[in-house]
């Protein structure tokens, strides 16, 4: 099995009865607790217009992340870049790794992040987001780059610095683009997972060596939920159904606790839309992790697993994420 870094995608998931104030400290916990287990970096993702997620001022609260760590790397996962202006996200991501030098990544992507009437309240274009995007990618590279310092319109912070740049994606339009620029590239197979094999194909087989990218670089988002049982994982998976399960519903409220039953919650036809688009989740014990990360890793080889936990306890959520970092350390040791 091809070596495996493993990573974090954090949402600052609002559970219920918790404050938003004690959502961003169980982040921190568990940013904190991941860099301790050797985790690569942890992202956090813009969003919008929702209860249940508060990462919406993703820069401010990677600053915060960072500030509360030491070495792990922070970023985003992502920057919906049409949302900002170019230059005002560079100078926030200048200004981020100036504040943490060698920690900060940006990822970047085209979707708006919310629904529909949020976008048009964020500025956005529809009719132009195709051609914006992959201009917006080479206007940041020009504003990092140290031959900016002679234009007319300079980032400040953000001129000379070393700031990765992913793009994130969740069909195969991203995957041309990141292939073109000579990117890394990070999939949403966490609530996207139709095209995320193809999109892996078309991103290796069109691949341009850039000169920080000589190599293709592969992300795949998944969910994960460990525990020391199966049957403990599985309850604990009943968090994350009730929130695919709200968005199927329109419904943005809180994350909710775990259940006995989900039948009881959802429809035979509400079950099976949920279970689709969680295709890609490891779900499980120690040893029924092994098999489905190996099996995972042996079709897809990717170079990074970054996993996204949407557990209503944070013990429990701690509990799986260090699961993992073990599970990982032996497959990559076999």
């Amino acid at each position: 099995m091809k070596p495996l870094e493993i990573s974090v995608l954090d949402l600052a998931p609002v559970k219920q009865n918790k404050s938003i104030h004690e959502t961003f400290n169980d982040s921190l916990d568990l940013a904190r607790n991941v860099e301790k287990w050797n985790y690569r970096r942890f992202w956090l993702a813009e969003h919008h217009n929702m209860a249940s997620i508060a990462s919406s001022a993703t820069s401010v609260l990677i600053g915060f992340i960072a500030n509360g760590t030491q070495k792990i790397r922070v970023g985003s996962g992502g920057v919906m870049l049409p949302n900002h202006s170019s230059l005002v996200i560079a100078e926030q991501f200048g200004t981020l790794e100036s504040l943490f030098p060698g920690r900060i990544d940006l990822g970047v992507g085209r979707a708006p992040g919310t629904d529909g009437l949020t976008a048009k309240a964020l500025g956005r274009n529809p009719m132009t987001i195709n051609e914006q995007f992959p201009r917006q990618i080479r206007e940041l590279q020009q504003y990092f780059s140290v031959e900016n310092q002679n234009s007319a319109v300079r980032a400040i912070p953000g001129e000379g610095c070393d700031i990765p740049i992913f793009v994130l994606g969740s069909s195969t339009d991203s995957a041309w683009l990141a292939a073109e620029f000579g990117l890394p590239y990070a999939f949403a197979g966490h609530f996207a997972p139709e095209m995320m094999s193809f999109a892996f194909e078309i991103y290796r087989e069109n691949y341009k060596p850039s000169e920080k990218f000589p190599e293709p670089y592969l992300i795949a988002c998944v969910n994960g939920i460990a525990a020391e049982t199966d049957e403990e994982a599985k309850k604990l998976t009943t968090t994350l159904y009730q929130a695919f399960l709200n968005i199927i519903r329109n419904d943005r409220k809180p994350y909710s606790p775990p259940v006995d039953d989900m039948d009881a919650v959802w429809s035979p036809m509400e079950k099976a839309g949920v279970l689709q688009k969680l295709r890609y989740s490891f779900v499980g014990s120690p040893e029924t992790l092994k098999g489905q990360i190996h099996n995972f890793q042996d079709r897809f080889q990717v170079d990074e697993l970054m996993i996204t936990s949407h557990i209503y306890e944070q013990e429990a959520r701690l509990k799986s994420y260090e699961i993992f970092r073990q599970v990982v350390d032996l497959l990559n040791k076999a």
